[in-house]
């Protein structure tokens, strides 16, 4: 018995590719190709496979848990180039862990047995609502950090010669920019650092390029882009860029063509330029506005100059004419002077030497008297000091009967403490001398 329902089941087993054709036509019936599906979730991989995009979404209220609803999703190329196309241009670069909602049917793959989905439309405006909402969100989260204003209270040097550029060489709007410095005539110092400026490694570079310079002893940075489309321009309104331009202690300049609203960068920068051109040409204009300053000064200083010059000419010419005549009118004067002198010079000599000539007789007659009375008195006293000396004179004192002793040196001899005993003295009388040797030496007070 068990036999016979063994071999009836297998009879009656159904192959594989006739339960694939029942699955399929059962999920053609509940979803049909005619019939559009609206799923909403959460991107948690995406591919591209030559023309081809490939696309993990979970649900949303599930993310994290390991057996989250996972939907498969496919887009073939026909559906894919003009969406990337039309997303690109709204600045909107479909990538993980962005929520997005999209418009396509069920599909059965019998090969793998699996189910997909395969993509039709993505609700941009949807998209276009979080984008605006994540950029008000960094705006609010910047203003409330102190960063949405912090470039505009940056100084920028009087003289912005040292420029910092961050851009991708060799595009137009890096070459309009150096056009405008090349040729102003001014001679700018500029450091560049490459950076894409638009795609999924834009804003990594650009604010990388941003950070370099800050260290780089510049004196203004600037960022430039030519015109693009909205999507090309979306790496300026990314965070990193964002945070870059307004944490940044340099000026950061932007020139950036975009053809919309302005960036969240431009928002945030020092100063925002519409394109690369304006923005050299501003940073070429306040050089040349300090240069013009510099030059008009000169000039100024230049014709006060020369004015003074000319004012001290005839300033020379007044006091030269002035001392002119000042030195005639003392010249006159002078010579009236020597004038009178000399009629004076004429008239005095004769007067003069006789009133010298009765002077000197008149001195003459009494310089005799006094004259012979003053030598009677000098030979007076010329006497009195003789006789004077005679007195005092040690021959007469010898005579007297005194003696001078003196010892072997020929000091004289005052006291005992001059000799001592057994020395020799010498002792001059009247006529003559008498050379002795001390004996003993006895003060006045003891007996001879």
């Amino acid at each position: 018995m068990a036999n016979t329902l063994e071999l009836g089941g297998a009879e009656q087993a159904t192959s594989i590719a006739e339960l694939y054709q029942e699955v399929e036509a059962a999920l053609l019936a509940a979803f049909p190709r005619s019939r559009n599906l609206w799923v909403r979730g959460e991107i948690q991989k995406i591919s591209e496979s030559g023309p081809h995009a490939y696309i993990d979404l979970v649900d949303p209220d599930h993310v994290g848990d390991r057996q989250a609803p996972t939907l498969k999703v496919k887009c073939w190329r026909s559906t894919w180039a003009p969406l990337k196309a039309d997303l690109a241009a709204e600045g909107i670069f479909l990538a993980a862990g962005m929520t997005v909602v999209i418009r396509g049917s069920i599909d059965f793959y019998k090969a793998r047995a699996e189910v997909s989905f395969i993509l039709a439309e993505v609700d941009v405006m949807a998209l276009l609502g979080r984008i605006a909402k994540e950029r008000q969100a960094l705006i609010d989260a910047l203003q409330a950090e102190g960063l949405f204003d912090a470039q505009r209270r940056l100084e920028v040097p009087l003289v912005p010669i040292r420029v910092g550029l961050v851009g991708s060489p060799n595009t137009e709007g890096f070459n309009d920019f150096l056009g405008q410095l090349d040729r102003s005539g001014f001679s700018f110092a500029v450091h560049v650092v490459r950076a894409s400026v638009q795609g999924a490694q834009a804003p990594v570079e650009v604010a990388r390029g941003i950070k370099t310079l800050e260290d780089a002893s510049v004196d203004v940075i600037c960022v430039v882009r030519g015109g693009g489309s909205k999507g090309d321009l979306a790496g300026f309104d990314a965070p990193e860029v964002a945070r870059a331009v307004a944490g940044c202690s340099v000026p950061v300049w932007t020139g950036i063509g975009h053809t919309g609203d302005e960036s969240v960068a431009d928002l945030v920068a020092n100063r925002r330029h519409i394109t690369p051109t304006a923005c050299g040409a501003a940073v070429v204009e306040r050089v040349a506005s300090y240069w013009s300053q510099i030059v008009g000064a000169a000039a100024r200083i230049s014709r006060r100059s020369e004015e003074l010059c000319r004012s001290e000419e005839l300033n020379h010419a007044r006091v030269r004419a002035s001392l002119v005549s000042n030195a005639r009118g003392r010249l006159r004067e002078h010579h009236k002077d020597l004038l009178r002198s000399k009629a004076r010079l004429l008239g005095a000599p004769s007067a003069t030497l006789s009133r010298a000539s009765g002077s000197v007789h008149a001195r003459a007659q009494r310089l005799v008297p006094a004259a012979n009375a003053h030598l009677v008195r000098a030979a007076g006293g010329l006497d009195a000091t003789r006789r004077l000396l005679a007195a005092y004179d040690p021959k007469r004192t010898l005579e007297r009967g005194w003696t001078l002793t003196m010892d072997a040196d020929g000091k004289i001899i005052r006291s005992i403490e001059q000799v001592a005993e057994g020395a020799m003295i010498t002792t001059r009388v009247s006529d003559g001398t008498v050379a002795s040797t001390v004996s003993r030496r006895m003060a006045n007070s003891e007996e001879p």
